[in-house]
C-alpha cells in the first residue's frame, strides 16, 4: 500500500536506449504538462493547497514548488550535458528544498507562471537537438551513474505525470 501511494504510477522503468519515437512522446508530455497542471490547480483553494497525498508526504503546494525546482536542475543538467563531456552535476536534497520558505507557501502562482515559462524554453531547446545529442550524458555522482539525455526526456516526461497523480490523490483525501 504504502508503494502505491508513493508511486502511484509504478515506479520509473530505465530505459538507456530510448527510441526517437520515445523520446517525441516525452518531449509532447513535457509540452502538455504545464496546461494539465494549471487545469488542476485552477479551482483550488488555499486548504486544498496543504492536502497531501499520503501521511508523510508533500502537500499540493510543495508538489508544485518541487516541479518548479526539479525541472529547473534538470535543465539546466541537460544542457551542460549538450556544451561539456560528461560533466558531474550537482544533486541537492529535494525534501531540503521542499522546506524552504517559498516552498512551504501556499502561494504558488511564481511557480506555476515558472513551470509554464520553463516548460515552453525546455521543449525548445529538446526539439533543437539532433539524434547525437541525445545520447550525449550527464554523471550523477550520488548514483553513480550516466543520463543519457534521452533516457532524462522520458524520466521527466515520468515524473510529471508521477506527480499529477499525486496531486489528483491528494484531493480525493
Amino acid at each position: 500500500m504504502e508503494e502505491t501511494l508513493k508511486y502511484p504510477i509504478g515506479k520509473y522503468q530505465w530505459n538507456e536506449f530510448p527510441t526517437s519515437q520515445e523520446i517525441e512522446i516525452g518531449i509532447k508530455t513535457l509540452e502538455t504538462f504545464p496546461q494539465k497542471l494549471s487545469t488542476i490547480l485552477s479551482e483550488l483553494s488555499e486548504s486544498d493547497l496543504l492536502k497531501q497525498y499520503r501521511p508523510g508526504g508533500w502537500n499540493i503546494a510543495q508538489i508544485v514548488h518541487h516541479l518548479a525546482d526539479s525541472h529547473m536542475h534538470c535543465y539546466l543538467r541537460l544542457k551542460h550535458a549538450v556544451l561539456e563531456e560528461t560533466p558531474h552535476i550537482k544533486d541537492y536534497n529535494e525534501a531540503d528544498w521542499a522546506n524552504l520558505p517559498d516552498a512551504t507557501s501556499t502561494h504558488i502562482e511564481p511557480s506555476r507562471t515558472l513551470i509554464e515559462a520553463l516548460h515552453r524554453k525546455w521543449c525548445l531547446f529538446l526539439r533543437s537537438l539532433n539524434e547525437e545529442q541525445y545520447v550525449r550524458a550527464y554523471f550523477h555522482p550520488e548514483r553513480n551513474k550516466n543520463y543519457p539525455l534521452g533516457t532524462t526526456i522520458l524520466v521527466y516526461a515520468w515524473h510529471c505525470e508521477h506527480h499529477l497523480e499525486h496531486i489528483r490523490m491528494a484531493l480525493k483525501r
